[in-house]
């Protein structure tokens, strides 16, 4: 009996080995063709150029080809709905700016995705922090200046877009603050920077990206940065924190995630790669020129922060009584 009981075991070792190969064989064989990286958002802008960066990283670390597909339309809803729709097969991701996870469900119905159901996250693998911005006409020098000058009489900000981040930062300026401050939307940042220049509007919020070169020609004043911390490229500048609003932290951060029911060992190994390729000696540095801040989340942080941030901009759109465009 007991020779029989060793020869099961043996059989069954043998059968353990037997299976190994195939099982790794499974998972080492991802990718086996290009994988597609689709952006809700035309050619050009801020998430275009920081995925066509990422594409080319993530290309020499999975040993294919990472194609960018512009998918842009309906607020993002365009894209993200076509990867939740995608096979589950790790060929194709998205990658994309915070509101695709944490606005847009709270506005808009019938999105064709849900952002907690609809994704395996794989990793957020960027942040950008928005500046409040002035005309130095103004006389404005901080946020309790803001404060303090809207006491008599609402100050208007501008932004691109209703519910964008940068609107919803204002508005969450205003309520913690007690700020009076009138939104007025913009299609872009450039028409909004315009009438900055011209002191058509006392406030802007905007990207680093595009007003750093404003703010080095002394055309607009930097009143302070959105984030927790001290952005790279204006370190004299505070945070709304350092002025006296605890507790506040509104940046943009660019997610990448893959469709429900994608393999677990393919979206692991997709976010060790994104970490990997944060790592590298020349990536930090080529998306600090870009304006971003090199930012690593997992899979777990990443789906932590939809839901905080879902929670947040919630009250922050009831509050303001903010509808859709």
């Amino acid at each position: 009996m007991l020779r029989r009981f060793f020869q099961r075991l043996a059989l069954a070792a043998m059968a353990a080995v037997a299976m190994a190969p195939a099982h790794g064989h499974a998972q080492s064989g991802w990718p086996a063709k290009p994988v597609t990286l689709i952006v809700p958002f035309p050619p050009g802008g801020s998430t275009d150029v920081l995925a066509r960066l990422f594409a080319a990283k993530l290309g020499d670390r999975l040993g294919q080809s990472v194609v960018v597909e512009n998918r842009p339309g309906a607020n993002t809803g365009i894209g993200a709905a076509a990867v939740a729709r995608a096979a589950p097969d790790g060929y194709t991701l998205l990658i994309t700016g915070a509101p695709t996870f944490t606005t847009n469900s709270l506005l808009y119905p019938n999105l064709g995705y849900d952002p907690i159901k609809s994704y395996e996250y794989v990793a957020i693998a960027g942040s950008a922090p928005f500046v409040i911005l002035t005309n130095p006409q103004t006389g404005l020098s901080n946020v309790a200046d803001i404060v303090k000058q809207s006491a008599a009489g609402p100050l208007s900000f501008g932004s691109f877009g209703t519910a964008s981040t940068p609107h919803l930062a204002g508005e969450f300026l205003a309520q913690r603050t007690g700020a009076k401050l009138l939104h007025v939307p913009y299609r872009g940042s450039a028409p909004a920077m315009t009438d900055l220049i011209g002191n058509q509007i006392p406030l802007s919020i905007d990207t680093l990206v595009a007003a750093l070169p404003q703010i080095r020609a002394d055309k607009v004043r930097a009143l302070a940065v959105t984030g927790a911390e001290r952005a790279r490229l204006l370190p004299q500048v505070p945070t709304v924190m350092e002025s006296g609003v605890a507790g506040y932290d509104f940046i943009t951060w660019y997610g990448i995630a893959a469709p429900r029911g994608t393999p677990a060992p393919v979206v692991e190994r997709l976010s060790r790669e994104v970490k990997a390729m944060l790592a590298d000696a020349d990536t930090p540095q080529k998306m600090r020129d870009l304006g971003f801040d090199p930012f690593y989340a997992d899979a777990q942080a990443f789906r932590a922060r939809v839901k905080q941030e879902l929670e947040r901009n919630a009250g922050v759109i009831k509050a303001a009584g903010i509808k859709p465009e």
